[in-house]
């Protein structure tokens, strides 16, 4: 086996398995578009969105804003493509785990950082455990 092939299996193996999962297919779809939304928001509300992540105090935050409103919206839109499923909800999850610490539990922020911040995360527990089982 070439290097190549090993690493066109590990990158979308775990795709196909989504694809077979209804469940898990619907998961993917649904939460893309969760994230191809709030990936958007961030560059739509640009000013809003980046006083807020100063507000968190998390180190660059203008760097930060932005690279978290381009992994959600490509994530997304990987996502609903069920394209690289099971690199995109690691990241996407590590993503959720930093809302849920530096908005919801580091600044109180209850909505979304400590109601759809958790349930993303637990989406993407969910799609990255069923793409990779098989």
């Amino acid at each position: 086996m070439t290097a190549a092939r090993l690493a066109q299996m590990v990158m979308f193996g775990p795709d196909a398995a989504v694809r077979r999962d209804r469940t898990a297919a619907k998961v993917a779809i649904a939460t893309g578009v969760i994230f191809v939304l709030a990936g958007l928001i961030k560059f739509a509300f640009h000013a809003w969105e980046l006083r807020a992540f100063r507000a968190f105090g998390l180190p660059w935050p203008s760097v930060l804003e932005i690279l978290a409103g381009v992994l959600e919206t490509l994530g997304g839109i990987l996502l609903t493509l069920r394209l690289l499923v099971a690199p995109v909800a690691l990241i996407l999850g590590a993503t959720m785990a930093v809302a849920i610490g530096a908005s919801g539990i580091g600044h109180g922020d209850v909505i979304p950082s400590l109601t759809i911040a958790p349930a993303l995360l637990v989406a993407m527990v969910f799609v990255c455990t069923r793409a990779l089982r098989d």
